[in-house]
């Protein structure tokens, strides 16, 4: 077990921490792979060498230091590779560490659905439970070309490969996430505009605070509407309905601008064209992050912008200080 996947207790928008804390993990080596908002991937190799203690011990160690130093908890999963301990953190819980031993790796997997693997979508183990293949002990012992069948072929040989605990994957140090979202569900169907828009400011005002937080902007805003009575899994109802709606929009310059970002995410929304439309859920994903001290900003000598921008500073500094819910648009008061 020489790979830890980390994933500290941080409340939403806390992203500005993380930095410390992974700072914390490469004081006991520096093949550290962020992985935002809340996580990192860490390879302790040379660490279980040089400190006399294997994964496990270490990943006490470094709890502890975390409650200390931040006052944040952590659940940690440990295993050979970093799909395993991926696998194995869905199965952690703060103070206990759950691992995976390098000579049970089958017989942990094998009764797992196949979900459970990173990067297996419910249409895939829709097709594959179709043909009794549920589990990952039975997608280990199918024929390779029975897979390759269902899937395709390089799908099939991977999946075959990672459900028979084969992990090649490997930790990649400095490793910045291309992507950052956040949904808003509706507790019921929801055909109101006005809620619509008030669901997407607060996911704007989220995405851009979150941004900020960790020092990124982003290039491309997605939005993708949810509609009512559709699993989410599916791209289309037998009517021919759209289960989602799917929008993408290149920023006309990198921001984490929270008023750009819910421009955008109006007009996105305005050109969809809803009528009456029951909504189930709202997402909003920032993509092509970027570090914010490698992005052009056009200069404005709009008095208006300015002042927001300095609004805004002040009261990422408050949310910082005091949490989240500290300051946010009043429209999002009622």
């Amino acid at each position: 077990m020489t790979i830890l996947c980390v994933r500290f207790q941080l409340p939403p928008m806390y992203e500005a921490a993380l930095p410390g804390l992974l700072g914390l993990l490469e004081e006991f080596t520096p093949v550290v792979e962020a992985l935002p908002p809340d996580g990192a991937l860490a390879d302790l190799r040379g660490a279980e060498r040089y400190f006399g203690r294997d994964a496990v011990e270490l990943a006490s160690v470094i709890r502890v230091r975390a409650l200390a130093r931040y006052g944040v908890d952590c659940a940690i999963g440990a295993g050979p590779g970093p799909m395993l301990a991926r696998v194995a953190l869905r199965e952690a819980r703060p103070g206990v560490t759950r691992a995976v031993p390098a000579d049970a790796v089958a017989e942990f997997l094998a009764g797992k659905p196949v979900t459970a693997l990173p990067g297996v979508g419910a249409a895939t183990a829709r097709t594959l439970d179709e043909y009794g293949l549920e589990t990952l002990g039975r997608v280990a012992a199918a024929p390779l070309s029975t897979l390759q069948r269902l899937i395709g072929a390089r799908a099939g040989r991977e999946l075959r490969e990672k459900a028979s605990g084969i992990d090649r994957g490997r930790v990649v140090p400095n490793a910045v996430s291309r992507s950052l979202v956040t949904e808003r569900t509706f507790p019921l169907d929801e055909l109101d505009p006005d809620r619509h828009r008030r669901a997407l400011l607060s996911a704007a005002e989220e995405i851009g605070a979150r941004l900020r937080a960790v020092g990124m902007v982003c290039r491309t805003l997605t939005l993708t509407v949810r509609y009512a009575g559709l699993p989410h899994s599916r791209p289309r109802s037998s009517g021919g309905t759209p289960a989602a709606t799917t929008r993408t929009r290149a920023l006309k310059e990198p921001t984490a601008h929270s008023a750009a970002l819910t421009r955008t995410a109006y007009g996105m929304y305005e050109a969809l064209g809803l009528q009456r439309a029951r909504v189930r859920a709202l997402v909003l994903r920032a993509e092509d992050l970027i570090p914010a001290g490698q992005a052009a900003h056009q200069l404005t000598f709009d008095p208006v912008d300015e002042k927001i921008r300095r609004i805004e500073e002040t009261a990422d500094r408050a949310r910082a200080r005091f949490g989240p819910r500290a300051v946010f648009p009043g429209t999002l008061a009622a």
